[in-house]
């Protein structure tokens, strides 16, 4: 028979699994999953890639492919990686990420060549005033 009845509350300890500093954009995303207790295999169909896609982005093995990256954003909330720009080109490529476009469907859509968009991107045209 217990003399006082005390209830020790604590928080669980996070996985070791859990990543520490978010540096990768697959930090990002197993931390997202671990906070919304999902497997690999759920993130993998809700992506449409297999779970070991979904592994080699968490253990920084390789990065979501380019078609992914706006269904990533989307999962997790918010913007993995550096959004402030300090050049056009910069601009350019960051809407280009956001938006899951190659290099060559962007150069489509504003009617330049893909050679152009790179050198764009890499600052080296004088041409930017037309975009």
């Amino acid at each position: 028979m217990p003399i006082c009845q005390i209830r020790l509350r604590a928080k669980k300890p996070l996985s070791e699994a859990y990543p520490n500093e978010l540096k990768t954009i697959g930090d990002h995303i197993r931390k997202k999953r671990l906070d919304l207790n999902l497997y690999q295999k759920d993130l993998a169909k809700a992506f449409g890639v297999k779970e070991d896609t979904i592994l080699n982005w968490e253990k920084g093995r390789s990065n979501p492919q380019l078609r992914y990256i706006p269904k990533v954003i989307e999962f997790l909330g918010y913007i993995p990686f550096k959004t402030t720009s300090r050049s056009e080109g910069e601009g350019i490529l960051l809407y280009r990420l956001l938006n899951g476009l190659s290099q060559k469907e962007l150069a489509k859509k504003l009617g330049i060549d893909q050679g152009t968009l790179r050198r764009l991107e890499k600052n080296k045209s004088k041409k930017m005033g037309t975009l």
